[in-house]
């Protein structure tokens, strides 16, 4: 079976995969030999596969959301085809207008019926951007179109409260009653203009799901929390004028001091178990992006610098998922690389408030969450796979892939719940309890 992936990412690549499964195995193949969305793949025979793929980029070309690639590949034996086989020659082909079919209503008819043949009703679910569990048992969970939901500990859900694009942030607020959510906004196109809706960010009771209130920024924000504290932070806005931490916390809203401009590549760095505020600041105001330290919020608003993110001064780092850890920090991050995340590029790394490294563990794959329980750190990985290391020194205590009923599957979000097992958010709308010592 041949299927094509790819998404824009939102910057200027056009990014996916050509996937080979093998029906006997399960075994999994990527074919292309670099990140190419596919818009269309079909069998011309058994042995060619026609496939339309976009252009690499809208850098320099503006129909590059109208184009796509045309091109057949034979092969003898598809089944021999391994990882990045076909060749980028078997792939050079003018550019031409191309159609971008929708098939989700057939897809969704396919997957209402098998569910109805199963004596079940289907309904889309997506993804889980975060979990958090509280001391009576109860899951909340924040995903694709539901700004945040609770589940009992029998497993029943107990509320949901829904929202057009989706949570992405969940902090459970200092009350011990409450949790604040933040809400997705993507633009939307509507006839030729772009449209987005107002940031929404908003305190929900834990026990009724009630929205006990909402703030309006003006801009879109992260939560940033730490200690009995949780502030916002802006996420746009004009890279020339002083960014400003929005302090909600205190008496109204409260301007804070400059943090600079904050981009999705560089600059997240959640902190769980954190005992303040913590946040990645540029030195440089003309591209925050570079130079980047971890600083705190002092009690009395101030913001004090910590250390350099990277603790390699020639190398660039990107933000990533954070946790404390009694007086250090352990975070993941990726190394920057003019062609692409390299072998080992990726790290766990945990570091004493001076800076100096305690330890380090080098993967190939990004890490998605991260969090502690003080013995051991677990890391879940955007490959799949859930890593937990020991604390102390950064080994490796057990290391497993994901799967559910057999079926391969990616966490999102991770959480030590307060009964001490862990609770994972899947790409696939899941909620799991996980063991900490599986």
């Amino acid at each position: 079976m041949a299927v094509g992936t790819g998404r824009y990412d939102g910057g200027y690549s056009f990014e996916g995969e050509l996937l080979l499964i093998h029906l006997d195995s399960g075994d999994v193949v990527s074919a292309l030999p670099y990140l190419r969305e596919v818009l269309g793949v079909e069998w011309s025979s058994e042995t060619a596969l026609r496939l339309v793929l976009t252009p690499c980029d809208d850098w320099e070309n503006p129909q590059a959301h109208k184009q796509g690639h045309a091109v057949v590949v034979a092969r003898s034996d598809w089944g021999a085809v391994g990882q990045g086989m076909i060749g980028a020659e078997e792939l050079a082909a003018l550019a031409e207008p191309a159609v971008q079919p929708d098939h989700s209503a057939e897809a969704r008819r396919i997957l209402t019926d098998l569910a109805a043949s199963a004596g079940r009703q289907w309904s889309v679910r997506r993804r889980v951007w975060a979990v958090e569990g509280t001391a009576d048992g109860r899951v909340l969970a924040a995903l694709d179109g539901i700004l945040a939901e609770s589940w009992l500990p029998s497993g029943d859900l107990q509320w949901v409260v829904e929202d057009e694009g989706g949570g992405r942030q969940l902090v459970l607020a200092s009350d011990g009653a409450s949790v604040w959510a933040n809400a997705e906004r993507r633009s939307l196109r509507k006839g030729k203009r772009w449209e987005t809706s107002a940031p929404r960010v908003a305190r929900i009771a834990v026990d009724s799901g009630q929205v006990l209130e909402t703030l309006s920024p003006g801009v879109f924000t992260v939560l940033v929390a730490g200690g009995q504290r949780t502030i916002l932070r802006p996420l746009d806005g004009r890279r020339k004028q002083p960014e400003r931490l929005m302090m909600f916390d205190l008496d109204g809203p409260v301007s804070g001091p400059e943090v600079g401009h904050f981009d999705v590549f560089n600059h997240p760095f959640a902190v769980r178990r954190a005992s303040r505020p913590y946040v990645l600041v540029g030195t440089d105001p003309d591209n925050p992006h570079r130079d980047k330290w971890v600083t705190a919020l002092d009690p009395d608003g101030t913001l004090r610098r910590l250390f350099p993110h990277s603790w390699v001064p020639a190398e660039h780092h990107f933000g990533g998922p954070a946790a404390e850890i009694r007086q250090s920090l352990v975070y993941a991050g990726a190394v920057h690389h003019g062609h692409g995340l390299q072998p080992g590029g990726a790290y766990v790394v945990r570091r004493s408030l001076n800076g100096s490294v305690q330890w380090q563990h080098r993967t190939d794959h990004p890490a998605t969450a991260l969090d502690t329980d003080g013995h051991g750190v677990y890391v879940a990985y955007n490959s799949g796979a859930l890593t937990a290391l020991d604390a102390n020194d950064g080994s490796v205590r057990w290391h497993t892939e994901l799967e559910i009923d057999g079926a391969p599957t990616t966490a999102l979000s991770l959480a030590v719940a307060p009964q001490g097992h862990l609770l994972i958010g899947t790409v696939d709308g899941r909620i799991l309890e996980y063991p900490t010592q599986p």
